[in-house]
């Protein structure tokens, strides 16, 4: 089993796969005032909780898109498990050709997700990411990563409209019953639930008309189990998108330098 973590901006995931099976994905808090102790503490809380030792972890790889975040997070996986994480970065070998026009600024969580994508589904794919922000990449028929959209996360837009209307609650994200609401938390949880997968559908038929071909879709993120039901298009959802992708930049990565 590997150790394979990704640090956003809301949480970090952390899991433990091989290529047999996903043994555990769990969610913590990104943090910014916790110590490498302190989240030492959380993965090997983590592993306990889920009955797997320390010792089991032949290795890790990390990949990050909270910079002040990334070395303390990989002093934390050496101080659990006494081995180096892998970073992915520049310089790690993906395999996965990207055309944009400055490949370097392509975050490394949307890179993961296209290369486990890659391996599970045919081009042309659309890889539906939601978390802080809601991306949506897009992989062409050559299997090329050509693009995609990024827009505000369901969380970030309930909280900006929370605090910029005064009369307006904080609200859970409880799955809604009906599209018309019938008092304020209904209409405000419905207009981002609905209005998200409304959104999400629009962009997949527009993307799907670029492409001019049909188009293999999956979704991962924290919040797009929410989601992706309420979309009108049959989404897979796979949670474990980001770490099979992690697994895959593992390997490939160990193998071809040993």
């Amino acid at each position: 089993m590997i150790l394979a973590i990704d640090l956003g901006n809301s949480n970090i995931v952390i899991g433990g796969i091989d290529n047999t099976r996903t043994y555990f994905v769990e969610r913590v808090t990104t943090n910014h005032g916790k110590t490498e102790l302190e989240y030492a503490v959380n993965i090997k809380d983590i592993m306990e909780i889920h009955n797997y030792s320390v010792s089991e972890i032949e290795g890790a790889i990390v990949s990050s898109v909270v910079p002040p975040l990334t070395d303390v997070v990989m002093l934390a996986v050496k101080k659990i498990t006494g081995k180096t994480p892998l970073l992915v970065g520049p310089g790690m070998k993906t395999g996965l050709n990207i055309k944009m026009d400055n490949p370097k600024t392509v975050g490394s969580d949307l890179i993961v997700d296209a290369v486990a994508a890659l391996k599970d589904y045919p081009s042309p794919i659309i890889i539906i990411d939601m978390g802080t922000a809601t991306t949506i990449s897009v992989i062409d028929q050559a299997g090329n990563y050509t693009g995609g959209i990024i827009f505000p996360g369901l969380q970030v837009s309930l909280d900006s409209l929370s605090n910029r209307a005064a009369q307006l609650p904080y609200i859970g994200l409880n799955h809604p019953t009906k599209i018309i609401g019938k008092n304020t938390i209904d209409c405000m949880k419905n207009g981002i639930l609905y209005g998200n997968a409304a959104m999400i559908d629009g962009i997949i038929d527009r993307m799907e008309s670029e492409l001019k071909a049909p188009v293999s879709i999956v979704a991962t993120g924290g919040l797009a189990s929410v989601v992706v039901p309420l979309c009108r298009h049959d989404i897979p959802y796979d949670d474990a998108l980001l770490l099979k992708g992690l697994l895959i930049l593992y390997e490939k990565n160990t193998q071809e330098s040993s």
